[in-house]
């Protein structure tokens, strides 16, 4: 979750007085940014530097990283016909080829160390930031078209759904060991939307991508989706084609295992604010959260992302607070 970002001074020494998206288009500076976490800590995993609003990028549209108000688009869509804008074929390889290039990088540089997570945003996420124009609280105008152009909604998704399939797999060639489907925006759909709207769509990335991999003898990766704050999707998530549900913060975990099962294994899910918590007590509240989920199909983490002011010290103290409790559960049994 977010592993590199503003929380390390290094990123900040990195990238000060850069573009953000100029730093996305660079293979050097994205493998660096992957990298710095694992000086620091002991992860057991990579997740490669990139940002998900790369694919309206790709789709023709412009997106500025605005300082103090976070990405924004100077042209949003506000009406269906504006959906002519955007490319209707999109080179994926041509327009997010320095994607690939990074990935190839940091994996080379990584030397099986840990393996390398790529990501890309779904659907529904990316459609509200192309009509909101930025982040929002409501994200009313991305459902107001839901309610009232149903069937340009629905061509944009397919839309965006093909050249994330088209994403992943480039990822995974480019040496990808794991995908993961941010469905960030999943909060602000009640369940009628969310199965009409962004279900449908996140089960044809995971049902197509895995497809297309055995089409074309590239190695079979597991997937996660992440679907924040979709409470009422759990088992509807875990019926998806992917291995891993990532859950938010306000998911108790013995509640997510019965919904999900045995059929899926989960990722989640201490509160990012948590980590401003005193060190003695971010052990407490890690020894809670892996007591409830136990220590088999699980991936300890958080239930969102870094925020820019965590200390990095307090990290530290979660990543080793997950071994040491992982441990003595383990050997409890």
């Amino acid at each position: 979750m977010r592993q590199a970002g503003r929380y390390l001074p290094e990123f900040r020494e990195a990238c000060a007085g850069k573009d953000f998206f100029e730093t996305c288009r660079s293979p050097e500076a994205c493998c660096e940014l992957t990298l710095q976490p694992l000086r620091r800590f002991p992860f057991d995993a990579a997740i490669i530097f990139c940002d998900i609003l790369v694919v309206p990028q790709a789709l023709g549209m412009e997106v500025l990283m605005v300082p103090g108000k976070g990405p924004t688009f100077p042209e949003p869509l506000k009406e269906p016909e504006d959906l002519l804008r955007l490319r209707p074929l999109v080179d994926v390889a041509a327009e997010l080829g320095y994607v690939f290039k990074a990935i190839t990088l940091t994996r080379h540089r990584l030397e099986g160390k840990v393996p390398l997570i790529g990501f890309t945003g779904a659907p529904w996420t990316l459609m509200t930031y192309m009509i909101e124009g930025a982040g929002s609280p409501t994200m009313s105008k991305a459902k107001r078209w839901l309610y009232r152009h149903p069937e340009a909604s629905h061509n944009l998704l397919r839309q965006l759904t093909d050249v994330i399939v088209e994403y992943l797999l480039g990822q995974v060639s480019a040496g990808a060991q794991a995908l993961q489907v941010f469905e960030s925006h999943a909060g602000c759909l009640g369940p009628v939307q969310f199965n009409e709207f962004a279900l449908p769509y996140l089960q044809d990335i995971a049902r197509r991508v895995k497809e297309k991999l055995k089409e074309s003898d590239l190695d079979m990766v597991p997937m996660i989706v992440f679907a924040k704050d979709a409470h009422y999707a759990l088992k509807d998530l875990s019926q998806s084609h992917y291995e891993v549900v990532g859950l938010d913060w306000t998911v108790d975990p013995k509640e997510a295992r019965e919904r999900t099962g045995d059929r899926v294994s989960l990722q989640g899910n201490m509160d990012p604010c948590g980590l401003y918590a005193p060190k003695e007590k971010i052990v407490e509240i890690v020894k809670k959260m892996v007591e409830g989920f136990g220590t088999q199909r699980y991936i300890a983490n958080l239930g969102h992302g870094l925020y820019p002011d965590v200390d990095p010290d307090h990290v530290g103290a979660f990543v080793e607070a997950v071994h040491t409790h992982s441990k003595r559960l383990q050997e409890q049994k």
